[in-house]
């Protein structure tokens, strides 16, 4: 059982619960290769931080650190306590695919 301590007021909870987020699997479609090339993170994921990083106006290495201790930011990005970070210039690469 999970039980969620981000409170219903939290802006990013309220954004979370007010979009589905899997049109971001349709838009970026055409982006990638699914045959070739490395595995990527979730572009769900990928948009999430990027959305985060805007919000609160900090840059890439900020947002991939605070998503490490942040249990909002967990919570927006569907992240278990357990997973490990991944490196921030994937953001930059990510943001580049537009």
């Amino acid at each position: 059982m999970h039980v969620i301590i981000i409170t219903k007021d939290t802006l990013i909870r309220k954004i979370n619960d007010l979009i589905d987020f899997t049109f971001i699997y349709d838009e970026l479609l055409e982006k990638y290769c699914h045959t070739n090339g490395r595995t990527i993170e979730s572009p769900k994921k990928m948009f999430k931080y990027l959305l985060i990083k805007t919000i609160y106006t900090i840059s890439e290495v900020p947002v991939v650190e605070r998503s490490r201790y942040d249990l909002s930011f967990k919570y927006f990005l569907e992240m278990p306590s357990e997973d490990d970070l991944f490196n921030s210039s994937l953001l930059t690469e990510f943001r580049n695919l537009y």
